[in-house]
């Protein structure tokens, strides 16, 4: 099978070769049928699993759309040949195919093709370079905002700002999220502007800055429901908590379900958020308990000291 596809490959390459050939009564090379056998030949090669050959065929199906002046294709077949990349375990070079695409798709004026591809591209890469993967969301992102596509883009802001959080990129997440938050804002979707607000929070608490914490409680306030709602009472807490280093209260908020069903990144920043020099008050008072147990046995002891008598 995989022979008789080869085979099949090879035939359509010699078909490309002929579109291409000049003559006394043929003066131009005809790119577009030149580009579509490379196609064929590119699938053939993908079927028998000859990725290199594959790819090989893909970059020439591109070259000849671009000669053709079909922009749009030539980047789809690039893409393609970004995937064969991929294939052959080659994925710098598979991610640089397709972030060319995308330029290429830009050029064409199809940029909502363009920040899908830039989302697949992440999606890829992510398991093996996770900063590379913010560049390609935060770059799909900023192609949907300017198309004024504000949804999108922040869902894709979002998946950037989780990773910046994954790899402790604190700073970076604290002004990703914050851009997260006044997209949705913009959009009307109060709900998540509250989750981004209790996101904002942990990350602050993580950078020790309980300044700008309370910061982004005190500003959600002007959000329409926030206030008195379960995302604000929960913040008002934890704050105070972590204030009046009040081991106890922040546990409680931290372990709380709000916190613990957010998405898996924001999830381990509460759970895993200490007070700086905090005391827990079971703690103390199991402490003070136990210290009191010990002295009035002490005393009970000095009282028979001498004897019964």
């Amino acid at each position: 099978m995989a022979a008789q596809k080869i085979n099949e490959a090879h035939e359509h390459m010699a078909k490309a070769d002929k579109c291409l050939k000049t003559s006394l009564t043929k003066w131009k090379p005809d790119f577009d049928s030149a580009a579509s056998e490379y196609a064929k030949a590119a699938v053939c090669f993908k079927n028998a699993k000859q990725f290199e050959q594959a790819t090989d065929a893909y970059l020439k199906e591109a070259e000849y759309h671009t000669e053709n002046k079909t922009l749009f294709h030539a980047a789809k077949a690039i893409e393609q040949a970004g995937m064969m990349m991929k294939e052959q375990k080659k994925m710098p070079e598979a991610i640089q195919l397709i972030e060319k695409a995308c330029m290429m798709y830009m050029e064409n004026g199809t940029p909502d093709t363009a920040a899908m591809a830039l989302d697949r591209a992440g999606k890829l890469i992510e398991p093996l370079n996770l900063d590379k993967a913010v560049d390609l969301y935060q770059k799909a992102a900023g192609v949907f905002e300017n198309e004024d596509r504000l949804r999108q883009a922040a869902e894709l802001l979002g998946k950037a700002s989780r990773l910046l959080v994954r790899v402790r990129r604190l700073d970076d997440a604290a002004v990703a999220i914050q851009k997260e938050k006044n997209m949705y804002k913009e959009i009307e979707n109060y709900p998540m502007c509250f989750k981004k607000t209790t996101a904002q929070v942990l990350v602050h608490l993580h950078r020790a800055d309980y300044v700008a914490a309370d910061k982004c409680v005190r500003e959600s306030y002007s959000l329409p429901g926030y206030s008195g709602s379960e995302d604000s009472v929960a913040m008002e807490t934890l704050l105070q908590g972590y204030d009046e280093q009040d081991e106890d209260q922040v546990y409680r908020i931290c372990n709380s379900p709000l916190l613990k069903y957010m998405d898996n990144d924001y999830a381990k920043l509460a759970i895993s958020l200490r007070v700086p020099g905090g005391v827990s008050k079971k703690k103390v008072a199991a402490a003070a308990a136990a210290a009191g147990g010990a002295s009035g046995a002490a005393a009970e002891e000095d009282d028979y000291a001498g004897g019964l008598c």
